[in-house]
């Protein structure tokens, strides 16, 4: 997560741009931990702009959300006025602020993927108590219902090696490994190790880029109605994007004033490839899409 550290890194346009969670997936998670019956302590590790910690501090007597950026840490407390939530820069390698068997639950928001498990799993194990829940969850890139050749054009973008353009560059030799690889897998090969966590739950969904409609909301939890103005402000949050964006600052964006950065070449391609976005001329970015997420949820109990 080196480059959401960054200075170059805007926790604003990350906390406005990035997708929110459903209540059932909180209903999900909570329902597991049965946080009904007992209110503890509440560790949210990656907390981003705090979104979570937020949700789930009713439901909690204490809460503290952690995250390796800097940056995020601070646009978190700005907008957080609960005073039952504190933030801290840390991770889930070093946890050696908390005292042992202290935390209820440990939640993961779109996090998971970056843990270094070697160090991660002796922390989580010491400092949730016997009895106490995990729940990770996250999302792979999402896929535009109904736009087949947009969707390809998005992937060779993402994940293409070497140049996408005649002379320009893809995003694929910035995303941050293997992080990326195991999202895009949905964490599968995560696992809590059966020693300390039992119980374990494994939700996932996955979609394909030729998917023509709209999954049923129970089975695809994470979906939303766009437009082209917010899909390209999201993919600008993506941590490949940054690296891809430090790498050559000398392509601005056009909304920089430049002659235009990978992402508006990208979405210049997509709007071609579909004859009504394109009609729309300079508006194309209103043009409204349905997406879907892929998604996982992965809870444990510490024995």
């Amino acid at each position: 997560m080196s480059l959401f550290a960054k200075t170059t890194f805007s926790a604003a346009g990350y906390a406005a741009a990035r997708p929110s969670y459903p209540a059932s997936l909180f209903k999900t998670v909570l329902a597991y931990h049965n946080a009904n019956s007992v209110k503890g302590s509440l560790l949210d590790i990656g907390c981003g702009h705090g979104l979570i910690a937020r949700e789930l501090s009713p439901h909690f007597s204490k809460v503290v959300g952690i995250d390796t950026s800097p940056g995020m840490v601070k646009q978190a407390a700005s907008m957080t006025k609960d005073a039952n939530i504190t933030f801290r820069q840390a991770g889930a390698e070093d946890l050696s602020f908390l005292p042992d068997q202290s935390i209820d639950m440990v939640v993961a928001g779109q996090s998971a993927h970056w843990f270094d498990y070697n160090k991660a799993w002796p922390e989580l194990s010491r400092v949730v108590k016997p009895g106490g829940s995990l729940a990770f969850w996250g999302y792979k890139d999402n896929v535009l219902i109904g736009h087949v050749k947009a969707n390809e054009i998005f992937d060779r973008y993402c994940y293409a090696d070497g140049d996408v353009e005649p002379g320009i560059e893809g995003m694929n030799a910035y995303w941050e490994q293997p992080g990326r690889n195991k999202v895009r897998n949905l964490l599968r090969e995560v696992a809590p190790p059966a020693k300390e966590w039992e119980d374990v739950r494994r939700d996932l969904y996955d979609i394909s880029a030729d998917c023509p409609k709209t999954p049923d909301v129970e089975t695809a939890w994470m979906q939303k109605r766009i437009n082209l103005g917010q899909f390209e402000a999201y993919v600008r949050t993506f941590s490949a994007v940054q690296g891809w964006r430090d790498a050559h600052p000398e392509l601005k964006s056009r909304a920089e004033g430049g002659q235009g950065d990978l992402l508006d070449i990208m979405m210049e391609r997509i709007v071609e490839s579909e004859p009504q976005w394109k009609g729309l001329g300079d508006n194309w970015r209103d043009a409204e899409v349905d997406t879907v997420w892929g998604t996982y949820i992965l809870m444990a109990k510490r024995r």
